[in-house]
């Protein structure tokens, strides 16, 4: 796995059309999503070869920028050649993969970007375990004082940079509580989702998951709850109250980064690494490699 700061390292990134060499994948300064987060972006997981859910992705990377207000020059079909080209420039069969595309430098250089040109650009790298151990024996989450934000303020189901603002500074706080990762609340008060993760809970052998209708209905957490619901295990989606985690059994978190990863406590709350959390990440680790 390579080492070292993300700028200076041998491969090769996929940018508008072409192959370049990864120190020399550069944008300018006055790149408009710089300075006004004109920037969406998808993370994917690359198994043996295959990406899992690809298409998929890139059709939301798609979706993403029309809510942004802006067209990738590209069709999913394009994307999706593009990442798998990039993959096989580095060697690899198993690969984190960063697509993202943004407003760059070009004629505005103010809050409106119409004339400026979208670039797309495909990374990828060799990545383990988000949350390092924790898949083992839980993760330890903060209870973030920033809220998700109401759909009447954002596009909040675009996975949009911007969005992860109050995400970066979160995580920042909750790693300096020895935590590794935060959850938030919406605006509502509800319980929401972690920094970069969908969340379930277990009570009674049913599971629960928060309604996502302020925030990202990640790929992972759509693939968990099918494969719930074929195991024939209740699955609730609902809104959640903060008062209601004293009561939850088992949780986990979903995500391409985080897989499924057991959570043992959020903040004086504790959970068991129980079975139903074993079982959906086991067999979520069979799918992706099948």
């Amino acid at each position: 796995m390579a080492t070292g700061a993300y700028d200076d390292r041998d491969g090769k990134i996929w940018m508008d059309g072409k192959m370049v060499d990864w120190r020399e994948a550069n944008v300018h300064l006055l790149t408009h999503a710089l300075h006004y987060a004109s920037s969406v972006f998808e993370g994917e997981r690359c198994y043996n070869g295959k990406i899992f859910k690809g298409v998929e992705h890139s059709k939301r990377l798609r979706a993403s920028a029309n809510m942004l207000d802006f067209e990738i020059p590209y069709s999913v079909e394009e994307i999706e050649k593009a990442k798998y080209d990039m993959l096989a420039a580095n060697g690899w069969t198993d690969a984190y993969v960063r697509a993202v595309a943004w407003r760059g430098a070009g004629e505005d250089m103010g809050v409106s970007a119409a004339r400026n040109p979208v670039r797309l650009a495909i990374a990828g790298w060799e990545w383990g375990n988000y949350y390092g151990d924790a898949k083992m024996k839980g993760a330890k989450l903060d209870i973030a004082k920033w809220k998700r934000p109401s759909p009447e303020t954002i596009p909040v189901h675009a996975k949009a940079a911007g969005l992860y603002m109050i995400c970066t500074m979160s995580k920042h706080e909750a790693e300096a509580k020895g935590c590794s990762d935060a959850l938030f609340m919406d605006y509502r008060g509800y319980v929401a989702e972690a920094t970069g993760a969908n969340i379930f809970f277990v009570k009674d052998g049913e599971v629960h998951t928060p309604k996502p209708d302020c925030f990202l209905n990640g790929l992972t957490r759509q693939t968990v709850i099918s494969m719930l619901e074929d195991k024939q295990i209740k699955v609730h989606e609902r809104h959640i109250m903060p008062e209601e985690l004293e009561g939850f059994e088992q949780c986990w978190l979903t995500g391409t980064a985080a897989e499924v990863t057991p959570v043992g406590q959020i903040g004086t709350y504790n959970f068991e690494v129980g079975a139903i959390t074993k079982d959906i990440a086991e067999s979520y680790e069979k799918l992706v490699r099948s």
